[in-house]
């Protein structure tokens, strides 16, 4: 069968760039579009078992979510549990139990869909001994693969890319009907007006809105836009009736999503809405207390967006913006469009309205024809930049790139040079860690610790604290003064 690498078709009837080829699945790593990296785990933990049930059916079907890699993945399982909701499923956390079982895949990760590939196979024991089991495969490796998945893995009964997941409870009840259908299609509607409006969800203090999918830079070294898609923003009113609905639900920090976010140019009341505009008109939100957004490209951070840092007290000290290289040269090769000084500017600019802002990033070591001296240029902007949670990969080639038909580097020379880089890092972030010690800081408790008693949460800075103290609970904002830096949190007490 012949292979369409994602994006072949774009969003809006855009065809494929002319040096994308037709070409074989691809073994990615994660790559540098990203914040940290989430794997939501063994099902959907944050959806009480009771979501969905229609105290009509005896029993309700039962489904079982996992989900791996980015923020906008687990919003994606989210919102596929709800549409399977509207059609009587129930989340379980046992895929033992379950009717049905749905693998929200990352395709941007080394060896990505052979490790879906793994998985499945774990799965045999189950489907052979429930044959009504219905298993499917669904996000960017469904994407990518498409009916390939099904004739590697016949006990795959479905696959559903990032943009059709909507149209889910219609797959499987095919499925259940004897077909085996697959859609990885870049549809023109919004799936997000296809979705129920059935019942919700409770929620935990702090969730994830996307709001903006899909990317138009062309980096040399990524994928994106070819599994998510061109630039597509949602509209204003939606998502602000999306994050009410949120807020009334018990969420007090929305972190809004985008592979591309601060490109967000939404539909709103006498045109297009900016990021900056979205960003205030949420901190309106009568008790919506914090605000995020990840994740960012240098090229699109404007002066509005800049300035909403010094005015917006809602909107956290903590921003994610990717650099990729410390070197022009490799700037240029990468077609990130901007240079090292343009990214220093930049930062000059957003600490000067918002002087305590902390900084993560993304960084490629080893990108094709790298150079020590390309080399010494990144962990030169490391050191003057002086990041919390920077995230540095290894480059590995994504065939049907254009960074992929260049030479690579010498694997004992990516080593060498990430663990030089790591070493810097570590040292940065013991010491962002260590300058807490001290001081007071508002965290938002999320859940229970791992010690008796003890609540963890989150600070403006995206710190994780640990406080062992009574009447505590998932969604408290509290005072908290630091006592101590741990390995990747910090400790303290109740102010």
């Amino acid at each position: 069968s012949r292979l369409i690498v994602p994006g072949e078709t774009l969003r809006k009837g855009g065809q494929r760039p002319p040096f994308l080829p037709v070409a074989p699945p691809f073994w990615l790593q994660r790559p540098p579009f990203s914040a940290a990296p989430i794997e939501a785990g063994a099902g959907m933990g944050y959806l009480p078992s009771h979501f969905g049930q229609d105290p009509a059916m005896t029993p309700p079907r039962k489904l079982f979510v996992k989900t791996y890699g980015c923020q906008m993945n687990v919003y994606d399982s989210e919102r596929m549990a709800e549409a399977m909701g509207g059609a009587g499923y129930v989340t379980t956390e046992n895929p033992a139990e379950a009717d049905m079982i749905v693998l929200n895949t990352c395709h941007i990760r080394e060896k990505a869909a052979e490790k879906v590939y793994s998985e499945l196979g774990r799965l045999k024991p189950l489907k052979a001994a429930n044959p009504e089991l219905k298993i499917a495969v669904a996000g960017c490796v469904a994407q990518a693969e498409g009916a390939e998945i099904l004739r590697r893995a016949p006990m795959v009964d479905l696959v559903v890319g990032p943009q059709t997941y909507h149209r889910l409870p219609q797959m499987e009840a095919e499925a259940r009907a004897g077909g085996r259908p697959v859609d990885t299609e870049f549809p023109p509607e919004d799936k997000f007006d296809h979705l129920p409006k059935g019942p919700r969800a409770g929620r935990g203090p702090a969730a994830f809105l996307t709001v903006q999918e899909g990317c138009d830079k062309f980096c040399a070294f990524c994928v994106v836009p070819y599994t998510r898609g061109a630039e597509v923003s949602r509209p204003a009113a939606r998502l602000m009736a999306e994050a009410r609905d949120l807020v009334a639900r018990g969420v007090r920090e929305i972190t809004l999503l985008g592979q591309n976010v601060n490109a967000y140019h939404g539909e709103g009341d006498a045109g297009p809405w900016t990021l900056a505009r979205l960003l205030r008109a949420m901190a309106g939100i009568e008790g919506l207390a914090r605000l995020r957004y990840t994740t960012s490209h240098p090229n699109d951070m404007d002066d509005d967006l800049i300035a909403a840092h010094g005015d917006l007290p809602a909107l956290m000290p903590y921003l994610h913006l990717p650099v990729q290289s410390g070197s022009d040269r490799v700037l240029k090769a990468m077609n990130r469009r901007h240079t090292a000084a343009d990214y220093l500017r930049l930062i000059e600019r957003l600490r000067a309205v918002r002087p305590d802002l902390a900084l993560s990033g993304d960084f490629i070591v080893g990108f094709p024809g790298e150079t020590e001296a390309d080399f010494e240029a990144t962990l030169d902007l490391v050191r003057r930049v002086g990041y919390h949670s920077p995230f540095p990969f290894k480059y590995s080639a994504r065939p049907g790139t254009p960074a992929a038909e260049r030479p690579v580097l010498p694997d004992s020379v990516l080593d060498e040079r990430l663990y030089r880089l790591q070493a810097l890092i570590a040292q940065q972030q013991r010491a962002a860690q260590s300058a807490m010690v001290g001081r007071e800081v508002e965290v938002l408790f999320e859940k229970p610790g791992r010690m008796a008693g003890q609540m963890m949460g989150k600070s403006e800075h995206l710190h994780a604290v640990n406080v062992t103290a009574g009447g505590l609970a998932a969604g408290d904002l509290r005072r908290v003064r630091i006592t101590e830096s741990r390995t990747n949190s910090l400790a303290g007490v109740l102010v």
